[in-house]
């Protein structure tokens, strides 16, 4: 090596590295390096340090004395031999693998594509985030000042076709000698080489496909040259070697060693990272419901209301309709005798019909236990997948991301009581389905497949997949707006993508959506209050069950404890507002960044009141409160969209500083600034460490679950419930208080019950309520007890009671053991006639027949 670079140079960071491969260049380099260095020079603010690497692949004229003497004149330059001829491959893999540059771009030294161009490769990968930017002359927007003859033209677009199919589908042109790469993946490819020929360019963006590192293909000027080494058959050299590419066979022994066996251990080390993940997250969903897990026969969330008795009875009830081959969509076995939508309430039916052995036999706690859990872990395994595929290259940054999106304090919160939004394993599948269709490679498959894996998302939680494509549009705009000539590139593909996933969706989901708008029961929206709203406060604060949270701070300003849907804390707010500072010129922070900003925006709902002041201002979501299916929609869950948001931003700025800490180990930093970077980046990590623990999530909080009465336990109540007939629990079920339905649930479904815990239609406009509509006989025992007063019965009430009786078909009244019982009792005594029964711990009153 010749015309090192200083040391006082070598002791700084390098922003870019040019890498320049030359075999008998003596005529074109020296112009080559001259254009390159006055480019550079001529914006240091942009470009910051540099260096130039010439690697002389043992020419035979004068070019190693040309750059020897450039190098001269320029400490920045160096120049490597490689001792004979040996392709252009190995001259590439030395020059990269001797580079320090944070990002690296290789150029021929033709210049064919002029230095300038550096300008839209180096736009692009801040854009991607990091990656490849390659020179495209294939991309419809590039620029041929010469053309060559049209033979090797076509030789060359059918030799590039022919590389599409053996290696690297979906990008035009692999050979244009101008790419830009992120420094440290540049050097992870190179290092993982084998081809020493022309192949190089594939190999190694079939290395960054793989990987799952995003590369993009810009539109450059080009200009064919004369002199240039690369001919027409040489095409044709390209897929031989890759084909021995494919095809070589390695020795005993060989795995693990040399380049290729580095792959082999990063691919197995990657597989024991992803093992690792997978169980790291399933012990922390176990953690959280180990308070569940310990006594399933007894032990009830405390924080879930009634929930939890209405999901296991969700459970129980498909179980029983998938057994007995009845409509899965409906039941009266709540409600009677006008019944419940199902499709129109999350039944999940995409889990509780796979489940139903699992329910059958070892009941629908067990089933509903393992839904939690094992859905929970899922979800955050998902988002690890998306986050190591498309986000970051290094796996503990995407699992510090994915962490976040699942475990956040609004995900916790849910936790314990909605699984349809704690299962949401499918969103990223359907994020990176839709990705797929933007590249353009396959879009009938991927819109075939998205089309299915949504209409499977229907049948776990439509709410979450419209918030999480209200998310994704919010992402695309922005990111839209940052990269215009990506999007439009993507615009094609994945509106004919959505074209193939609607013709899927669509006779799949016919029947069921039907029957959930226009079907026995169903409605138009529910009806949520006017408060439905996030304060700007609850941000900054911390949720009920995050380590440094307390709930009577986070039920001030959360409409209940399973509602809980900001909290993020004011620590993570500060560190992701830093990361966007910090991060702000790749176009996928600046997206997330919006997405976050307009999400937490939305979810502070029509009305947003400014914290210690009576100032009220309109929100955005005023414009969507009222339309068709967000009418429907708790506003302050539309804040979940920024845990995936944070997530994604949390995983970026920890994989940047995973790969300040590989850059820390090149041999060219030292001293002072090894140490004020090493200083810098422990610092970093502090930060992230101190605005993520505040929010860990503590073990959800149980109670004891009352018994069942024995009356309904033993059966006892089938001797006086004759066919038709109800078993009318006191006070009626409704959601406050919805034990029945664990009574039945629990019991083999054997009876059905008035009232109950779901969404139906109230009034002549069928708007959405939660419970059944209320019935004088209802909201009396419902008053009595809560309030342990027992009013005055008269004539007037008895008629009432008798008519609602006869309205629900009743066979028995039944008082189990609870708060306030003996006013209940007094009242049902006064409205029915006369004294109880008491049987097996209960009182009852056995109507006649007629009801």
């Amino acid at each position: 090596m010749t015309g090192d670079i200083t040391e006082a140079t070598r002791a700084e960071a390098v922003d870019l590295s040019v890498v320049i491969p030359a075999y008998n260049e003596e005529g074109r380099l020296r112009p080559t390096l001259d254009a390159i260095r006055a480019h550079l020079r001529a914006d240091p603010d942009r470009w910051g340090t540099w260096e130039l690497i010439v690697v002389d692949d043992g020419s035979t004229d004068g070019t190693a004395a040309v750059a020897v003497e450039a190098a001269a004149d320029e400490p920045r330059l160096r120049v490597l031999t490689g001792g004979g001829n040996h392709g252009k491959g190995h001259a590439l893999r030395q020059g990269v693998l001797a580079s320090n540059g944070r990002r690296v771009l290789l150029t021929d030294a033709d210049l064919a594509t002029p230095i300038d161009e550096l300008d839209r490769l180096d736009k692009q990968l801040t854009a991607d985030g990091g990656g490849a930017a390659i020179g495209s002359r294939a991309h419809p927007d590039a620029w041929i000042e010469v053309r060559q003859l049209a033979l090797r033209e076509w030789l060359g677009r059918l030799g590039n076709r022919l590389i599409r199919l053996v290696a690297v589908d979906g990008i035009a042109d692999t050979q244009c000698g101008f790419k830009l790469f992120d420094g440290a993946r540049a050097r992870a490819a190179f290092a993982g080489s084998r081809l020493d020929g022309w192949g190089i360019d594939v190999e190694i963006l079939r290395f960054f496909r793989q990987s799952g590192w995003p590369v993009t293909e810009v539109p450059v000027r080009w200009a064919h040259q004369p002199g240039s080494k690369v001919r027409p058959l040489d095409y044709g050299r390209v897929l031989l070697e890759l084909v021995r590419l494919r095809a070589a066979p390695r020795a005993p022994g060989q795995a693990g060693t040399g380049p290729a066996g580095a792959t082999d251990r990063d691919r197995g080390r990657r597989r024991r990272t992803d093992l690792i993940v997978g169980a790291l997250f399933l012990l922390a969903s176990f953690f959280l419901y180990k308070g569940l897990w310990a006594d399933l026969d007894r032990a009830y969330l405390a924080d879930a209301g009634s929930d939890q008795n209405q999901w296991e009875w969700f459970f129980r009830v498909t179980a029983d309709n998938v057994t007995n081959l009845r409509n899965p969509l409906f039941t009266t076995l709540q409600n009677f005798p006008d019944g419940v939508n199902l499709m129109a309430n999350t039944v999940m039916l995409g889990l509780s019909v796979p489940l139903t052995p699992v329910t059958l036999a070892f009941g629908p706690t067990v089933t509903w236990a393992l839904v939690l859990t094992l859905g929970l872990a899922a979800t955050a395994l998902a988002w690890y997948w998306l986050f190591a595929r498309r986000l970051v290259r290094g796996r503990w940054a995407a699992a510090l991301g994915a962490a976040l999106a699942a475990f956040a304090p609004p995900m916790v919160s849910h936790a314990n009581a909605h699984p349809n939004f704690v299962v949401l394993f499918m969103i990223p599948v359907i994020i990176d389905r839709a990705l797929r269709l933007c590249e353009g490679r396959r879009v009938v498959r991927d819109g075939v497949l998205l089309g299915l894996f949504a209409t499977y998302q229907i049948f776990l939680g439509e709410e979450a997949l419209l918030l999480a494509v209200m998310g994704t549009l919010l992402f695309a705009l922005a990111y839209a707006a940052v990269d215009r000539e990506r999007a439009r590139a993507a615009v094609r593909p994945l509106l004919r993508g959505l074209g193939w996933a609607l013709l899927v969706c669509l006779p799949l989901l016919a029947v069921p959506l039907y029957w959930q708008f226009f079907g026995p029961q169903s409605y138009h929206s529910v009806l949520h209050g006017d408060n439905a709203g996030n304060s700007p406060l609850s941000f900054l604060q911390y949720s009920g069950r995050a380590l440094f949270g307390d709930d009577a701070t986070a039920d001030r300003l959360a409409m209940n404890r399973t509602e809980q849907n900001a909290f993020y804390g004011w620590p993570l707010i500060a560190l992701a507002f830093g990361i966007g500072l910090w991060l702000w010129r790749a176009a996928v922070v600046r997206a997330l960044a919006f997405t976050a900003v307009a999400a937490a925006l939305l979810s502070l709902g029509p009305r947003i009141r400014i914290p210690f002041t009576d100032v009220v201002l309109t929100g955005p979501w005023r414009i969507l409160a009222h339309q068709p299916l967000f009418e429907s929609v708790i506003e302050s869950r539309v804040a979940m969209i920024c845990a995936p948001a944070l997530g994604a931003l949390l995983a970026l700025a920890a994989d940047r500083l995973a790969d300040r800490r590989a850059e820390e180990r090149s041999p060219g930093l030292g001293g002072a600034a090894l140490e004020e970077r090493r200083r810098l980046r422990l610092v970093a990590y502090a930060a992230l460490a101190a605005a993520v623990l505040p929010i860990v999530p503590t073990p959800l909080p149980v109670r004891d679950r009352p018994e069942i009465p024995e009356f309904i336990a033993d059966g006892t109540y089938r001797e006086y419930v004759g066919e038709g007939e109800t078993v009318v629990p006191v006070p009626v079920p409704d959601p406050a208080n919805a034990e029945a339905l664990h009574w039945q649930s629990a019991s083999g479904l054997g009876f059905s019950v008035p009232g109950g815990y779901f969404n139906g239609p109230w009034g002549e406009e069928r708007r959405g309520i939660y419970g059944a509509p209320a019935r004088y006989t209802s909201n009396l025992l419902r008053d009595v007890r809560y309030s342990g007063q027992v009013p005055v019965i008269d004539a007037k009430w008895r008629a009432q009671a008798r008519f609602d009786l006869a309205f629900w078909k009743a066979g028995v009244v039944v008082l189990a053991p609870q708060p306030n019982d003996a006013a209940l009792y007094e009242t049902l005594e006064k409205l029915l006639g006369g004294p109880g029964k008491r049987v097996d711990g209960a009182w009852i009153w056995d109507l006649p027949a007629t009801g």
